[in-house]
């Protein structure tokens, strides 16, 4: 596998875990150092871990369900740092209401120990 392929599998697998809301999947899938930086649509940057980690498990907390398709427009990887631009289509239910949206992600990883793993993710929506 080459190293456009490594990366764009841990972006699938950083999906995967958000669409089965699972904390344990997510947080295999991130760094889990200082610099990891999350930006949810129309939220504060949080920083570190820990920070990242509690979004995460509020998030999956509040969501009863969630289905996320991806269009990836850019894929390029330089050395131990890869980035991903991707359309997301979000289809989400909570509190008993169900939303769609549309958002723009840039997702960027690191690779350490001959794995990569997601020092960034910023979703921004898109407006119709």
């Amino acid at each position: 596998m080459d190293e456009r392929e490594a990366v764009l599998g841990a972006n699938a697998a950083f999906y995967r875990a958000f669409e089965k809301r699972d904390i344990e999947a997510m947080a295999a899938v991130w760094s889990q150092g200082a610099v990891s930086l999350c930006i949810h649509p129309g939220r504060p940057a949080l920083r570190g871990w820990s920070a990242v980690r509690q979004s995460w498990e509020q998030i999956f907390k509040v969501t009863a369900y969630i289905e996320i398709e991806t269009e990836v427009l850019a894929c390029e990887v330089q050395g131990t740092l890869a980035y991903l631009v991707l359309v997301e289509q979000v289809l989400q239910a909570a509190g008993g209401q169900s939303a769609s949206a549309q958002s723009m992600a840039t997702n960027v990883f690191e690779r350490l120990g001959g794995s990569w793993y997601l020092l960034h993710h910023h979703g921004s929506p898109i407006r119709r």
